[in-house]
This record gives structure tokens, C-alpha cells and sequence, in this order.
């Protein structure tokens, strides 16, 4: 586990080395880069087991997958797409009420998403991998890492969690989300 000080964000980052992750920077340039999951913090989720998201599975499955090829787990303090626990709590009040995600921050006065994946780099360029593969559904991400400096090579898509009780959220992050095209997505 690598703690991190002087973020742009001054949050509390962290990042954790999984399997081979010496050997993976160390193979950067030659055999690809390590996998790499930048993941959003969701205490209801990851911790609680909530249902109303897919983020306890991804990060699960980022685990497991990072582990067996070697690379890092960024757990990003950025709750709720970035607005914070207290108004994600907010959110759900406004979304059993029939807004989707995005729309209950609109409504609570935030930006539909409000992650910045700035400190994400920075903890990377620390680690030195200049060269990652995302692991992730989520193009923003990319084109963030990409205009701040980092080589992504492919974006490997996680698996899609879906329940009764997530799918409309599910439904309303694919609605949102649009394929970067000249960036490759790996099934």
C-alpha cells in the first residue's frame, strides 16, 4: 500500500501494488503495461454492500484481475462522483423520488460528475508507470489520464453487475458514457 502526500486535491489517496506489480513497471515498455483501476470511493458500496450500485463488484473484481497480472488499485477519495458522502446521501433521497444519478446532482446544485483524475496521475508518475492499461468501462477516465500526461494503451472493460435494484443507475451510466474512438477497448 502506498500512501501519498502533496496531491493537488490534498486528499488521502491511496494506491495498492497487487501481484507481480515490481515486475509490471518493469515490463512497461516492453511486454505492456501494468493493469491499472482507478477506483472511485463508494463506502455504501464497497463497504456496505449496497445494491443501488455495481461499485462493491468492480472493486472485487479489480482486485482479483490486478493480482493475477500485476499492476495497482488507486482508491480515489472522490465519494458520490466527486460531491462527497453527506450530498450522495442526498442524491439517493432524490433518485427514489425518479431522477437517475446524474440528475440528483444536477438538482443537489453539482456537476453530473465531478471526478477529477488528476491526483490519479500524479500517484502514478510516483510509482512510475508511465504506461498503464485502465481497467474500466468508463472512457472519462482515460481521456483525462491521456491529457494529463500518461500513456494508456487499452481500456479493459469490468464486468457489468447488474441487479434489479441497480439497473436503472446501470442504465443511466450507459446512457452517459460514450466509447473514446481512437482509443482501443479490450474485451
Amino acid at each position: 500500500m502506498f500512501s501519498f502526500d502533496g496531491l493537488v486535491d490534498g486528499r488521502e489517496h491511496l494506491a495498492f501494488g497487487l501481484g507481480d506489480w515490481v515486475g509490471s513497471l518493469d515490463r512497461q515498455h516492453t511486454e505492456g503495461p501494468p493493469l491499472v483501476r482507478p477506483h472511485s470511493e463508494c463506502l455504501t458500496g464497497d463497504v456496505f454492500g449496497s445494491q443501488r450500485c455495481d461499485c462493491g463488484p468492480q472493486l472485487r473484481e479489480a482486485v482479483e484481475r490486478i493480482a493475477a497480472v500485476g499492476g495497482f488499485l488507486l482508491y480515489l477519495r472522490q465519494e458520490g462522483r466527486g460531491i462527497g458522502l453527506y450530498a450522495k446521501l442526498d442524491a439517493y433521497a432524490l433518485q427514489d423520488a425518479g431522477l437517475d444519478t446524474y440528475e440528483a446532482n444536477v438538482a443537489l446544485g453539482h456537476g453530473e460528475d465531478e471526478r477529477d483524475y488528476t491526483a490519479a496521475a500524479q500517484m502514478l508518475a510516483t510509482l512510475g508507470a508511465e504506461r498503464v492499461a485502465l481497467l474500466t468501462n468508463n472512457p472519462d477516465k482515460a481521456e483525462q489520464l491521456i491529457r494529463l500526461g500518461l500513456t494508456v494503451t487499452e481500456c479493459v472493460p469490468t464486468g457489468v453487475y447488474l441487479s434489479p435494484a441497480n439497473a436503472g443507475y446501470l442504465a443511466a451510466k450507459a446512457g452517459r458514457a460514450a466509447r473514446t474512438p481512437d482509443l482501443p477497448f479490450v474485451r
